[in-house]
């Protein structure tokens, strides 16, 4: 047999026993009538299509490279009402997880934490998900080596402070968050966005407390780390519960590297009767604003940096 032939016979004596990818299918009338059914029988790399309508479900994520989507339009498949293991609707704890055209909408815990998605793997991207409601949008631990991406989302009457806070969005020590093109509106208490990662970027995204929206910051990167905010618009309302800052740097600490920190072609109104900071930036790395829009009462910057 010519090494060729020994090539091909080896590969196809591999063939059982590689897995082909599936897609598990859920709704009423469906294989599988719950998405935490489908989700729970997924194997690496399938994909949970979730028909449009209302599911009082949660569910653990222990798949890698899995993709759970919503097959309603405009995130007419909802998820609600129900929490896993204290933390989450879904607690996302394989590697490589998207979640794509649902809404995820009042999740509860005791210790008044309770998210959207919990990230717990490596890496999380999130698309065109509405997270409405909740304690958390989307929250994380410590995740060295974790991303977290979302791209085209709505989060909408989150966060609380009872007695600590919750948020937004809150993500925890990690490699990398990315936000694009997404809504944040009507934050209660907590920030709309908080983040430890090493890195953040917020692009073309609007950050907005409207008239009812109780938000403390609009943006915190407690620890430093390198940020970038480009493209976007930004709002504090008059009912925000903390009035001097919208963009804070550094509050909590410095404690990982801030290589840089790029404020460019943003939009920001101040639409209450006070005055605010734009931006306040705790570390010694200068803040570079440049090309922003400011209208209302703002002080563009405090600490290091230049405005231009």
């Amino acid at each position: 047999m010519t090494f060729s032939r020994i090539a091909l016979a080896a590969a196809l004596a591999l063939m059982p026993l590689l897995a082909v990818a599936k897609t598990l299918p859920v709704g009423p009338d469906k294989e599988f009538k719950l998405p935490s059914d489908a989700i729970k029988a997924a194997d690496d790399g399938d994909k949970v299509l979730i028909d449009a309508g209302e599911y009082f479900d949660c569910a653990v994520v222990e798949a890698n490279n899995l993709v759970i989507e919503g097959a309603g339009a405009d995130g007419s498949s909802i998820i609600t009402d129900k929490t896993c293991g204290g933390k989450a609707i879904l607690v996302t704890i394989g590697d490589n997880i998207t979640v794509r055209n649902l809404t995820l909408s009042r999740a509860r815990v005791a210790d008044k934490n309770g998210a959207g998605i919990r990230a717990e793997g490596t890496t999380l991207t999130v698309e065109k998900v509405k997270f409405i409601n909740n304690q958390n949008g989307i929250l994380s631990g410590v995740r060295p080596d974790g991303v977290t991406i979302v791209r085209d989302s709505d989060f909408i009457r989150n966060g609380i402070c009872d007695p600590a806070c919750a948020h937004g969005m809150y993500i925890g020590i990690s490699k990398l968050l990315r936000i694009e093109n997404s809504r944040f509106s009507e934050t209660r208490q907590g920030h709309h966005i908080k983040s430890r990662a090493a890195r953040t970027e917020i692009i073309g995204t609007t950050i907005t407390d409207g008239p009812n929206g109780t938000a403390s910051y609009l943006i915190e990167i407690p620890n430093g780390g390198s940020f970038v905010l480009r493209d976007s618009t930004l709002d504090k309302g008059p009912k925000a519960d903390n009035r001097s800052t919208a963009i804070s740097i550094g509050a909590e600490g410095v404690t990982q590297a801030t290589r840089e920190i790029t404020i460019t072609n943003n939009r920001f109104t101040n639409s209450g009767r006070y005055r605010t900071f734009f931006v306040n930036n705790l570390t010694a790395t200068d803040a570079i604003l440049k090309n922003n829009k400011l209208t209302g009462q703002i002080d563009p910057l405090k600490g290091d940096g230049e405005v231009q």
